[in-house]
């Protein structure tokens, strides 16, 4: 078995694909389940795939891994509660959408936008790993940190009301995510003297809380009757597919490039994704946040996109992309095998196999994605007074399944409490779910990159201006701030104006 070859042996091998088929199913459902984590169910997988053959191992935890990032999509539109970090962008058009009777629409979109993405990763994954990782390597702490601030700008993009209130919550969110132990020094931040807050508070809970117990506490009030969905067509048609195709491919672009980034993953690539779509689409089906077919089209694609880019920095520089191939990488080391540039040139054929078990993975994503999704439309019109204890039992295991910790509970209750006042008030809980996911990457790569100028902060400054990566950053920043208040519709009618002139 050498080289190319190699990518036929899981489509060959009756045992791999079993294993891919089964991690596919096991993933869908545990990423629909919020708090169980594809990175927890991969990690535990390890243990017990310590004396199997690499291959079965590898096959089994790929297959969890496409199956886990596409599930979260499916709590996420039915109940408003992303089962997966990668899914908090689907939750702003897939649960208007449900509430429109519209949930079998958006389960089979979000199923065929999962498919696409992730094939393109792969394709990009073949093509471009040398090209990628190249520049992936070249991004320095300076540049992730404006990547992290960059995301952190996207709440006019997340938030439908006013920018202020947006960034109040963002900000509230970056200092919850700054709670705990400081990763440099040891001591304690923003603790009070409590021991306990020294592991920080888990975004996931947070998520939780802020997501799914404030939507039960909110529902509490609206009087309306749950919505009969309409399950006429789960497929979505080639018509619709192919009008969308344009955002989808723009789409899966940015999530296998953001994929590529050592330390991101599907759910900034989502998110980005997002806020693109916002930002391009002119004529969307509905308002973005309303129930808007493009709503769900960007982050869905881009997020299982950033599976394929997630492997290219594992495969060819030894580097995790995200917090499953780090895990993977631990599998390929118990086996005796060190991702790398030396296995990509000695060993290419693990690099093929792994090509053959996404593309395997992507079949059974389809095929697994598209079943179930009538039953699980049918969550939708459950009444309220059944699915409203569901949702908050659900918060409930789910945050402790986290840490097996009754903290965790209590935590996930002030959030949810804390989110429905947000909510009641008219403010975005998104963009807090963005500052506590976001916080951890600017707080470190910043501090990173002022050591890497010796604690000067003018050295600092100068760097984000002298280096080309960090300026076009920086610039595009500037444009995304500048696009989000007055300023640029100022100086659209300025240019507009001289334009007339001219002409006159």
């Amino acid at each position: 078995m050498a080289g190319i070859s190699a990518l036929l042996v899981p489509f060959t091998d009756i045992s791999l694909i079993f294993y891919v088929a089964v991690g596919v199913f096991a993933g869908i459902y545990i990423g629909a389940i919020p708090g169980l984590s594809v990175t927890m169910a991969v990690s535990l997988l390890i243990s017990f795939t310590f004396s199997w053959d690499i291959l079965p191992a590898l096959a089994l935890m790929i297959g969890i891994y496409t199956g886990g990032v596409y599930g979260g999509s499916r709590s996420a539109i039915l109940l408003n509660i992303p089962g997966a970090p990668a899914a908090v962008a689907t939750v702003f058009d897939g649960y208007p959408m449900a509430k429109l009777g519209e949930a079998g629409t958006a389960m089979g979109i979000a199923t065929t936008q999962s498919c696409i993405g992730q094939f393109f990763g792969i394709m990009v994954m073949v093509a471009a790993s040398p090209l990628i990782s190249s520049l992936a390597i070249n991004f320095a702490p300076r540049d992730y940190f404006l990547l992290a601030i960059m995301g952190l700008f996207m709440v006019g993009s997340l938030s439908r009301g006013s920018l202020v209130k947006a960034l109040i919550t963002a900000s509230l969110g970056v200092t919850i995510g700054l709670i705990g132990m400081d990763p440099f020094t040891g001591q304690g931040r923003l603790i009070f003297g409590n021991a306990r807050l020294l592991g920080g508070i888990n975004f996931v809970v947070v998520m939780i809380g802020l997501f799914g117990l404030s939507e039960a506490l909110v529902q509490l009030k609206d009087k309306t009757q749950p919505v009969k969905q309409k399950i006429d067509r789960i497929v979505p048609s080639l018509k619709l597919v192919f009008s969308h195709m344009a955002l989808t491919l723009r789409c899966s672009a940015i999530g296998t490039l953001i994929g590529a980034l050592p330390g991101t993953g599907g759910d900034i690539a989502a998110l980005i994704a997002y806020d693109h779509a916002k930002r391009t689409v002119r004529n969307p089906s509905r308002p973005f946040g309303e129930g808007a077919i493009e709503g769900i089209v960007a982050p869905e694609a881009a997020n299982n996109a950033a599976i394929g880019g997630a492997f290219i920095p594992m495969m060819t520089l030894g580097i995790p992309g995200d917090s499953v191939t780090a895990i993977l990488i631990g599998a390929f080391v118990i086996h005796g095998i060190r991702p790398g540039p030396m296995l990509m040139r000695e060993q290419p054929e693990y690099f093929w196999l792994i090509v053959g078990c996404l593309v395997l993975s992507n079949i059974f994503l389809f095929i697994f994605g598209m079943t179930g999704i009538r039953i699980f439309s049918k969550i939708v019109e459950i009444p309220k007074a059944v699915i409203l204890p569901i949702i908050v039992i659900l918060s409930i295991i789910g945050s402790y399944t986290i840490n097996n910790s009754i903290i965790d509970i209590y935590w996930m209750i002030a959030f949810g409490i804390l989110g429905y006042f947000i909510k009641i008030y008219d403010y975005p809980v998104s963009t807090m779910v963005l500052g506590v996911i976001l916080s951890p990457i600017i707080d470190s790569n910043f501090r990173r990159a002022v050591q890497m100028t010796q604690g000067s902060l003018v050295g600092f400054i100068q760097s984000l201006l002298i280096n080309p990566i960090t300026l076009f950053i920086l610039v595009f920043i500037v444009y995304m701030v500048v696009s989000q208040t007055p300023a640029k519709e100022l100086l659209v009618k300025k240019l507009r104006s001289i334009k007339g002139n001219r002409h006159s």
